[in-house]
């Protein structure tokens, strides 16, 4: 019997690959949703308090106080929205010239609160302001996923830094993003960008890790000709470092 390999039509990869994509930066979103609800709340109950303090203000002072108080809240809860709402909804193709720092000061309103919540402090080392031709929705994605990783290490709290700097060799900006958490073995650094391996337990709910992200990420940088590697020391954490093209190619990116 003759075996004959079957090849999807390119529109139909193409589709997938889209789909793909989108199903795992909805994943991130609803990994993020319970701490973004949780902030939310905490922003609505501050408005409600200081909206009650400017009604019962004696003073012009107290008033405007107040005031400051609940335009401030609303400007964070607008900033959340529309991060959330643009990382879930980008699915734009087209690379532009993109401030990387901007990029991930972004991801962090979405991040921060659930950081925090597990009680991991925020290092940021940002050395000026590299640019690079990217898709910056699906930046923001692999972002997301790197620091969710990275927080899901760090079970009893840690240290996350974000680094962003220029890389003279082939021109790159680099992305570096480190946590202080149980590292990954040896015998699987090779394989966790592979599609579906996974060294996440199920939690207490039977949820698991999909063994998708790293590999996602792994395809959105190939995709913009970039690189990723990690370096890990099992007990004390592990580095992510992303480099990224700062001019444009000619090539056109599909997801």
């Amino acid at each position: 019997m003759i075996e004959q390999e079957v090849l999807a039509p390119a529109s139909e990869t193409d589709t997938l690959r889209q789909q793909l994509l989108q199903a795992q930066r909805l994943s991130s979103v609803g990994e993020l949703a319970s701490s973004v609800a949780h902030e939310f709340n905490n922003i609505l109950t501050t408005i409600i308090n200081y909206a009650k303090m400017g009604m019962r203000g004696q003073t012009p002072a107290s008033q405007t106080q107040a005031f400051e108080k609940i335009l401030r809240g609303g400007q964070r809860a607008s900033a959340i929205v529309n991060s959330m709402l643009g990382f879930a909804r980008n699915t734009t193709s087209n690379r532009e010239q993109t401030d990387v720092v901007h990029l991930v000061e972004e991801v962090l309103i979405l991040t921060e609160k659930d950081l925090s919540k597990h009680r991991i402090q925020i290092e940021k080392r940002f050395h000026g302001r590299p640019t690079a031709t990217v898709v910056a929705g699906q930046i923001e994605q692999i972002l997301v996923n790197l620091i969710i990783n990275a927080r899901q290490a760090m079970p009893d709290g840690g240290r996350l830094r974000l680094e962003v700097r220029d890389n003279p060799v082939g021109d790159m900006v680099e992305i570096k993003v480190a946590d202080t958490g149980s590292g990954i073995a040896p015998e699987n650094l090779r394989q966790i960008f592979e599609p579906f391996f996974t060294t996440k337990l199920p939690d207490e709910y039977g949820h698991g890790g999909t063994g998708l992200g790293l590999s996602v990420c792994r395809q959105i940088i190939e995709q913009h000709h970039g690189r990723i590697r990690v370096e890990s020391v099992v007990g004390k954490g592990s580095t992510f470092i992303v480099k990224l093209p700062k001019r444009p190619s000619d090539d056109r990116i599909v997801g």
